[in-house]
């Protein structure tokens, strides 16, 4: 299953019973859930517990959820207060633990988790809107869109503007 199916989608399928969309969320989110048990400094069986705890609980609210297409938090968040009980002592501080390390696994996946519903609205949209901002986001400028598309060099900037009102309107801004 792609990576660019929305989690929304793939919690509705889920919640329909399909198999394979509960395939797609475990292989998308399974590693942040382990890196996340493993943050707390839990021995690799109490880690494997509360990840697993963690599916538990999706399963039994996945029918709850009001943002489906956040199921990636919800999961971070509800593994955290899993693995909080379970941690024994908190691991000693480093002072390299103050240099900024970038974006953690909760960020980068709820960065995935935009980009793959920006991707699914992107597909969704007619042409030549789709191409346009493809066009666009590859760095092409007007003119090159233009020749591209075959249009004229003055309507790339309102066609852009009409393609990101229904961009926007796609993902529900």
């Amino acid at each position: 299953m792609s990576d660019l199916v929305a989690p929304g989608a793939l919690v509705a399928r889920a919640r329909d019973g399909d198999a394979r969309a509960w395939e797609a969320l475990v292989a998308r989110y399974h590693p942040m859930l382990w890196s996340i048990a493993r943050a707390y400094g839990l021995p690799k069986a109490a880690a494997e517990d509360a990840v697993q705890t963690t599916w538990l609980r999706l399963v039994q609210h996945l029918g709850d959820l009001r943002s489906p297409d956040a199921v990636g938090a919800w999961l971070a968040t509800t593994c955290r207060r899993e693995c909080a009980p379970l941690a024994r002592v908190p691991a000693p501080r480093d002072p390299a633990d103050d240099a900024d390390p970038g974006p953690g696994p909760e960020a980068l996946c709820v960065e995935r988790d935009r980009l793959s519903r920006v991707a699914a609205a992107l597909e969704s949209l007619p042409e030549p809107c789709g191409r346009i901002l493809r066009l666009l986001a590859a760095t092409a400028s007007y003119a090159e869109v233009a020749a591209a598309l075959g249009l004229a060099p003055g309507s790339v900037g309102p066609a852009r503007a009409r393609c990101l009102g229904k961009l926007k309107a796609a993902l529900g801004e």
